[in-house]
């Protein structure tokens, strides 16, 4: 018979198989870093109160999406309109390497919560004048553990975002789930999903600057295909988040329709159905509770890096160094 140490062990084990998830839907003070990390920090602890041990943010939101781009003829070569935005959004993009997300780590840690943040990062490894289109994976502990940079910014935004790296692809341990995230069209990409499906992730973090058309379809999709739980997290802009302190905002304003981000966000089961659906124009911080069982079941019969693999016949491969421009040496 097992002994009381060994049923405890077991309970454990499957209490780890039921995870709380956070989505938090809400707009920044948009190209505002302080103001926005403290909202981000509301989020945060909104989610905790909810008992929730991940809690996860759109695309870019810290400080900010690029929406000035498409309503302010941002492909003019050599404008000084787009130079002058440009300038404000990099003064105002996150540093990691000086200390820009001390104090949502320092959050993340003290109530044990794991954080997934979309950031607009000022990248020191690369000059720090230049704009990636980051995902960061924040621990319990408050420990940074990955920083994936977009591997392609999608259309206007390569006006804005530097091309990414393989780096970042990388799962994270959660309880006993396996979680990864991409950033927003990536999620199209079936070689990236390939790299993260074969880390054995099972939960999937698709991070969004807010649009029900892009999380509606796809997030069912991805839980099908991996048969896994992804969570769809958007950003929300609207008109009135554009401030006057910001460059050319009456032009951008202008221009607007009255959302330019209408969130969506939304969780799928394995199976595809919805855990929560998408939720449309709204501020909000909801929670779910998933269980890792209904992953199991579903991989009875369909697992594509498992047993429907055929690494026989298909192979990836996944160069997950950091791009450098210049390696130094020393004698």
């Amino acid at each position: 018979m097992p002994t009381v140490q060994e049923n405890i062990m077991d309970n454990n084990k499957n209490m780890n198989d039921i995870l709380n998830i956070a989505i938090a839907q809400i707009a920044p003070e948009w190209l505002n870093k302080k103001a926005t990390i403290k909202k981000i920090e509301e989020a945060i602890r909104e989610a905790v109160i909810q008992n929730a041990e991940l809690v996860c943010f759109g695309e870019t939101l810290l400080p900010g999406y690029p929406f000035w781009l498409e309503l302010t003829d941002g492909a003019r070569f050599n404008s000084t309109l787009q130079k002058e935005i440009f300038a404000f959004y990099l003064n105002e993009a996150v540093s990691i390497e000086q200390g820009d997300l001390y104090s949502i780590c320092a959050l993340a840690k003290k109530n044990k919560i794991a954080v997934y943040l979309g950031c607009a990062e000022r990248a020191g490894d690369r000059g720090g004048h230049s704009i990636y289109c980051s995902l960061l994976y924040i621990d319990k502990a408050g420990i940074i553990q990955s920083i994936h940079r977009k591997l392609m910014p999608t259309y206007e935004e390569r006006l804005a975002w530097s091309i990414g790296d393989g780096n970042g692809l990388k799962v994270h341990a959660l309880n006993n789930f396996t979680v990864g995230g991409l950033n927003c069209w990536e999620n199209w990409m079936p070689l990236a999903r390939t790299a993260l499906y074969a880390q054995g992730e099972n939960l999937h973090v698709a991070v969004w600057p807010g649009n029900v058309a892009n999380t509606i379809d796809l997030t069912r999709h991805i839980a099908k295909e991996n048969r896994m739980y992804v969570l769809s997290v958007s950003g929300l802009m609207r008109k009135e988040d554009i401030k006057n302190n910001i460059p050319h905002h009456a032009l951008i304003r202008q221009n607007a329709n009255d959302f330019l981000g209408n969130g969506g966000s939304c969780i799928a089961a394995p199976d595809g159905s919805w855990v929560i659906e998408p939720i449309v124009g709204k501020e909000v911080v909801v929670t779910a509770t998933i269980n890792l069982n209904e992953v199991r079941k579903e991989r009875q019969n369909f697992d594509p890096s498992g047993h429907y693999s055929r690494p026989d016949v298909f192979e990836l491969n996944v160069d997950i160094r950091r791009q450098k421009l210049v390696n130094f040496q020393s004698e």
